[in-house]
């Protein structure tokens, strides 16, 4: 029997052993999401259980996430899971569905942070029974849907200390449930959120002329920026611009004194995504600058790409493919969705890998960040396995 295979040996039945609490705790979390910085609830029930298993979770200084080591050695391989919500309706008709109005999990955290707290409570046992011959930090991280993420407040903590290589998985509804998608290099895209508020004098629709045409300008500014945008920076970058709120008036017959528009930019490239940052507010002087109104351009740096070591994902197709077997390990593709993972991934080297959610015969399963996104209790276990397993091989 290999090494690898020694330190695995018994684990399949440790993640049996943890499954119904960690569904039942995926259920529970569910059923009550919080925002992120808000994530207090969840903080305090994931330091009750860790406490319970013998160990000694430190919250995080903005009070909401918390750090926990188990084992112990000069470094450590870190696994992080994310634990806020989103401001998105739950659809799904379940038993454990989010009894928050306009809030829910639709991203899968709570997965996540299941997966990983079956994986603490698995390796916790393995250290009191002797098993455990390094030092393993689990990161229940808040915020990751706020940018830049709170990623950010886990580094400063001293999250990353002695932390030698760091791991994470993310629910991927395109996977069936008992795939992981792997891939080397960049996993995510550069993501910016970008605010855009105009303002004037208002007045009559009967005499635009007499004021700012603050509505048309808006219109103007929300259609050509990102056709401009797309002029001035590469187009092999991969660049996207999207509006995702416009605001503007609120009678037919008044031109309103101000508006605003709010969306993303998201890039492949990160030397085009910090020029497209300069570029953005220029850009939007210039085409505004005709109607007479003032503008007035944020520019939110989010995150740079998720970009997965070639190491960390050898010990992740290993793990993979002795929890699961080999046929579990899928392709997947760079996202231009954003990742506050990708600041760890700036300290040390790691890998996040894509989990497969969607139960097998499933057609069109709703994507992530929407009322319909539903994912398979199976994948809870898995990740579990998987993430055990990481910790051991690394």
């Amino acid at each position: 029997m290999t090494t690898s295979h020694l330190r695995l040996a018994g684990v399949e039945d440790r993640v049996d052993e943890v499954r119904a609490e960690a569904i039942a705790v995926r259920r529970d979390l569910h059923a009550h999401p919080e925002l992120g910085w808000h994530e207090v609830r969840t903080t305090e029930l994931l330091a009750r259980r860790l406490t319970a298993a013998g160990l000694s979770p430190r919250v995080l200084p903005t009070g909401t996430g918390l750090i926990c080591d188990v084992g112990s050695g000069d470094t450590c391989v870190a696994l992080r899971a994310d634990i806020d919500a989103l401001p998105v309706p739950d659809g799904v008709d379940s038993p454990w569905r989010s009894t928050i109005e306009g809030t829910a999990h639709a991203c899968g955290h709570d997965v996540h942070t299941a997966a990983l707290l079956g994986a603490g409570l698995v390796l916790a046992g393995m250290a009191r029974d002797g098993l455990l011959d390094r030092r393993v930090r689990l990161i229940f991280q808040p915020a990751e849907e706020s940018m830049p993420g709170g990623a950010l407040g886990v580094i400063a903590a001293g999250g990353l200390e002695s932390v030698h290589r760091i791991y994470g998985l993310h629910c991927d509804p395109r996977l069936q449930v008992g795939q992981v998608g792997l891939r080397t290099g960049a996993l995510t895209a550069a993501a910016d959120r970008i605010l855009i508020r105009l303002s004037g004098s208002g007045g009559h629709t009967s005499r635009p002329h007499l004021t700012g045409d603050l509505v048309y300008a808006l219109a103007t500014l929300v259609t050509e920026l990102p056709a401009v945008l797309s002029r001035r920076v590469d187009p092999r970058a991969g660049m996207s611009m999207v509006w995702g709120r416009i605001t503007a008036g609120s009678a037919a017959n008044a031109i309103p004194a101000r508006g605003e528009a709010e969306g993303t930019l998201r890039c492949l490239d990160v030397n085009a995504w910090r020029l497209a940052a300069e570029l953005i507010p220029t850009l939007a002087q210039h085409l505004v600058s005709p109607f007479g109104v003032e503008v007035d351009t944020e520019v939110t740096h989010g995150v740079p790409p998720v970009m997965n070591d070639a190491g960390a994902i050898n010990v992740l197709r290993s793990a993979v493919e002795q929890t699961m077997g080999r046929d579990a390990v899928a392709s997947t593709d760079q996202s231009l969705g954003g990742e506050d993972f990708a600041w760890y991934l700036e300290h040390v080297p790691g890998a996040m890998a894509r989990l497969g959610v969607t139960p097998p015969g499933v057609e069109d399963a709703a994507d992530l960040h929407t009322p319909g996104f539903n994912a398979s209790e199976d994948a809870i276990t898995l990740g579990t396995g998987v993430l055990v397993a990481t910790a051991l091989l690394d």
